[in-house]
C-alpha cells in the first residue's frame, strides 16, 4: 500500500510544500532522485514517459528532461545548487513553456525507523506562477509519481 502524499499550498505565499514517507531506507530514496535511469522510471503520472537528456546530480551540475505522452512532450531544466548524499538536494526548476519562471526547490531526506521522510519546499517567483503550476495538475503528477516510486523501491 502506498503512503499518503501531503501537498500544501497556502494562499498568499508562493510556496508548495510536499511531504511523503517511503517504506525504504534513505539511501534508496535518495538514489532514486539522483540516478537518471531510476528517475525516468517513476517521475510523473503513469500515462507519461520521461526522456532525460542531461542529469548531473552533483553540486553545480545541471539537468534537463522532457515529460509527456503522445499529445506532446514538455521540457524542464535546472541546476543543482547543493547535493549532499542521502540528505539534501537544492535545485532550480524551470518549465520551458514558462521561461523566466524559475522555482527554487529544497528537498530533504530523513530516516525514521528504517523508513524515509522526504520533504520538499518549493519557492515560486510569485503566487500567480505557483497557482498556474498547480492548475496544470502538478499535484496529480507528484502523487502518482511517488506511487510509482513506491513500486520501484519495493521491486
Amino acid at each position: 500500500m502506498s503512503n499518503p502524499t501531503t501537498i500544501t499550498a497556502d494562499s498568499g505565499v508562493p510556496f508548495v510544500d510536499t511531504v511523503r514517507e517511503f517504506d525504504a531506507p534513505v539511501s534508496a530514496v535518495f538514489k532514486a532522485h539522483v540516478d537518471p535511469d531510476l528517475l525516468a522510471k517513476w517521475l510523473g503520472p503513469r500515462s507519461t514517459v520521461t526522456k532525460i537528456s542531461e542529469y548531473n546530480a552533483v553540486t553545480g551540475g545541471s539537468w534537463r528532461y522532457e515529460n509527456g505522452d503522445d499529445s506532446g512532450m514538455y521540457g524542464f531544466r535546472g541546476v543543482f545548487h547543493t547535493v549532499e548524499a542521502d540528505a539534501l538536494i537544492i535545485q532550480t526548476i524551470e518549465f520551458e513553456g514558462a521561461p523566466n519562471q524559475v522555482v527554487i526547490s529544497t528537498t530533504t531526506f530523513e530516516e525514521i525507523d528504517g523508513r524515509t521522510r522526504m520533504s520538499a519546499h518549493e519557492v515560486y517567483p510569485s503566487v500567480e506562477a505557483r497557482d498556474m503550476a498547480l492548475a496544470t495538475g502538478m499535484d496529480y503528477g507528484v502523487i502518482e509519481g511517488y506511487e510509482r516510486l513506491d513500486e520501484l523501491l519495493a521491486a
